[in-house]
């Protein structure tokens, strides 16, 4: 049975008691997946909702030219899978393992009955929707409005606050994604996101320390785009 104190961690269920949780976890089941392995596919019938336990996976569609464009990276206590829940249709996007990844699934039956019995779940969920709305807007202006580097920036910031680990006034993040996956991100090419990175390093904004990238002031970082 899934750990009850991991579901603490997880946003839609911070609010229950200990007892609560228990009964939650003991209608999730848990399945593992390599590197690199499709988990959804965009159109298919969805009747599951996912939970990241461990590892981190990519959320993508792919535009009319054929290319595909990254619309979030998720790690360890978000979730996906949501929207085909609720309504039934088919997922929206597809979503790929970026590493090795433990997911709890739950099915759409026990999802609404947990919906239904715990009300705090259902507000939860209102809040994460909606702020996830308000991130694909700013997503949209900036990719809409800003310069490369500042499409580059906006990026870092966003992984920087979903993924980031803290380190004082820095922000690090842990085995960065592939050039080519920020580069989809930010709406450029590989490219431009290599020189940009390079020479935002070269400002000492940026610092690499092996598969890690460290962003240095991360509140004034901030500040260099809106």
């Amino acid at each position: 049975m899934t750990d009850p104190l991991f579901l603490r961690s997880v946003i839609l269920f911070e609010d229950l008691e200990d007892g609560d949780l228990m009964r939650v976890a003991e209608r999730l089941s848990a399945k593992k997946y390599r590197k690199n392995n499709l988990i959804i596919f965009e159109e298919d019938e969805g009747q599951v909702l996912f939970i990241i336990r461990s590892g981190r996976v990519k959320i993508s569609r792919i535009n009319v030219s054929g290319e595909e464009v990254i619309l979030a990276i998720l790690g360890g206590a978000d979730f996906f899978g949501e929207l085909s829940i609720i309504d039934g249709g088919p997922r929206s996007a597809t979503v790929t393992s970026l590493d090795e990844v433990e997911l709890l699934s739950l099915r759409r039956k026990d999802f609404f009955d947990i919906l239904h019995t715990y009300p705090s779940v259902a507000i939860s969920l209102l809040k994460l929707m909606a702020g996830r709305i308000r991130k694909t807007d700013a997503q949209l202006v900036s990719l809409s409005s800003l310069d490369a580097r500042g499409r580059v920036i906006n990026t870092l910031v966003h992984l920087c606050r979903d993924l980031g680990r803290d380190e004082g006034a820095d922000m690090v993040l842990t085995d960065l994604p592939l050039q080519r996956d920020l580069a989809s991100m930010a709406g450029t090419s590989r490219e431009t996101m290599s020189r940009l990175l390079a020479k935002l390093e070269s400002e000492e904004w940026l610092e690499r320390r092996g598969a890690d990238l460290v962003v240095h002031n991360f509140a004034d970082f901030k500040k260099l785009h809106p």
